[in-house]
């Protein structure tokens, strides 16, 4: 199993304990992994945060090492001859590693990864580029697989891990008004200007004067944020006199406690509506990404819930719409007009049922377990 981030770091290490369980503990995991993975039993071969970089300024000066280590991989799966491969996100790596052990044709495991590309969004020639080596592909989204399965690649919807997330599951947002001293009939906006320091110095600015022109409209409502701790003190400055509360933990329970959310582009859009919270979504990038992404980008929509809906049900003010007039307009309509707010938690309703069933850790299993048997 290789996984070169920490999101692919926590599906994998809910899938080896999985399928340990679902082989009462008579299977052995090599490869590269984080944490996480360690912590289910895996001895990674090499550190997996060498992996994680970003951007082409970061990327050029690693290129030699990047390389060595594919091939210190490819070097360790041929000698451990395993029975089954499961690679995890990361494309960049992960398929490099996968296309030169289907090359060099010494292992006879079958290829599986974790995570489809985003093929419906951009680059859909990659679909029948990794039909030529992959052997099966586990997708997080319910209309993924038609892309692959067309170009001949066994593709299986396992569903996308926010489902299965303990803290969401657990959240409670009557308690948490109740624990904080917040009435429940006062208007509770949530506000989630991003989880990357690039993202806030982009974003936080636009949303600190959406705020103001909210306040002026609705002098009552209570603003609230959640963030990391390394970005609390820029999220602090970034609001400051605007009485924000600032909260490193209980991030679930503050999403259900709020009566709407304004909130950067990001996973955090599909959290919002599985605990059925109303929303508006922007996203800022700098012109030449900006440029690159009208060019690239091939879906109407880039929030998870609008695409899963094919409909735009959550507002999505991006790029030169992403204005503090436009967002404050749109956030007013959720926080006054009842209706609005319910017709997005009905669409959410909606769109949970596509992720009912196993668990996407189990449904990943399963299918590791087909070819484990075989």
């Amino acid at each position: 199993m290789i996984a070169g981030e920490a999101s692919g770091d926590i599906l994998g290490a809910r899938l080896m304990k999985k399928l340990r369980g679902k082989t009462g503990g008579a299977v052995r995991f090599s490869g590269i992994g984080g944490t996480e993975m360690t912590e289910e039993g895996i001895r990674s071969l090499f550190p997996m945060e060498t992996l994680s970089v970003m951007g082409v300024a970061e990327v050029l000066p690693r290129i030699p090492d990047l390389l060595a280590r594919i091939r210190k991989t490819v070097r360790d799966i041929e000698e451990k001859q395993p029975d089954t491969i499961v690679t995890i996100d990361s494309p960049d790596f992960c398929f490099r590693v996968l296309k030169s052990v289907k090359r060099r044709g010494r292992v006879k495991a079958p290829l599986i990864h974790y995570v489809a590309p985003s093929v419906w969004a951009w680059r859909p020639g990659r679909a029948k580029k990794v039909a030529r080596f992959l052997d099966h592909l586990l997708a997080l989204l319910p209309f993924e697989p038609p892309y692959f399965e067309k170009e001949g690649l066994a593709c299986t919807f396992v569903g996308h891990p926010v489902m299965e997330n303990r803290g969401m599951k657990a959240a409670d947002g009557a308690a948490f008004r109740a624990r904080h001293g917040i009435a429940p009939d006062r208007k509770l906006l949530c506000v989630l200007p991003g989880s990357r320091m690039s993202e806030l110095k982009r974003m936080l600015p636009v949303f600190r004067e959406a705020l103001v022109k909210i306040r002026a409209n609705l002098t009552e409502t209570q603003f609230i944020t959640a963030t990391l701790p390394h970005l609390r003190e820029a999220v602090e400055a970034g609001f400051q006199g605007l009485d924000v509360t600032v909260m490193e933990k209980e991030k679930y329970d503050i999403f259900a406690a709020a009566d709407a959310a304004l909130a950067t582009s990001g996973t955090v859009a599909l959290e919002l509506a599985a605990l059925g919270t109303p929303a508006v979504i922007g996203y800022r990038m700098n012109a030449v990404n900006a440029y690159l992404a009208k060019k690239m980008i091939k879906t109407p929509y880039v929030s998870l819930p609008n695409i899963i809906l094919g409909k735009g049900i959550v507002p999505e003010l991006l790029l030169e719409n992403c204005t503090a007039e436009n967002l404050a307009a749109e956030m007013l309509k959720l926080l006054t007009d009842s209706a609005a707010a319910q017709a997005q938690k009905d669409a959410f309703a909606q769109m949970r049922l596509h992720f009912t069933g196993a668990s996407p850790s189990s449904a990943a299993a399963d299918v590791v377990m087909r070819y484990l048997k075989d």
